[in-house]
């Protein structure tokens, strides 16, 4: 027996809310009617992506940053439309667009400080 690979990614956030409205907004994600009262699924494929409440004695605010350590990258294929709607909303750009081997490609902090990046290349 062996894993097969990842199958299903969830952040802990600290506002549910506000941060499904953050990835719908800014990314386009679509909320999935699947999942419980806890999580907003979105449909993403072909790995699904979720938010969910903090688990009890999580603190977000505790660290540096949420998820340090943790590569979370997804395929948009209009990056750079993307990364200007969130220039003009104010969102921090950790990395600056570049042109690379996945394509356009950029990082971003969302609301609880997670570091995402966006590839065109799929």
């Amino acid at each position: 027996m062996s894993v097969i690979g990842p199958d299903f990614i969830s952040l802990q956030v600290s506002n549910l809310e506000g941060s499904a409205e953050f990835y719908q907004n800014y990314l386009g994600l679509v909320r999935s009617q699947a999942g419980p009262p806890h999580a907003v699924v979105f449909e993403t494929k072909p790995i699904a992506f979720a938010l969910r409440d903090l688990i009890p004695g999580t603190e977000l605010g505790s660290g540096t940053q949420p998820g340090l350590g943790v590569a979370l990258w997804l395929h948009a294929p209009d990056t750079q439309a993307i990364h200007d709607k969130l220039v003009a909303a104010g969102v921090q750009i950790t990395s600056a667009p570049i042109d690379g081997p996945f394509g356009r490609t950029f990082t971003f902090a969302d609301p609880d400080g997670y570091q995402i990046t966006l590839h065109s290349k799929g």
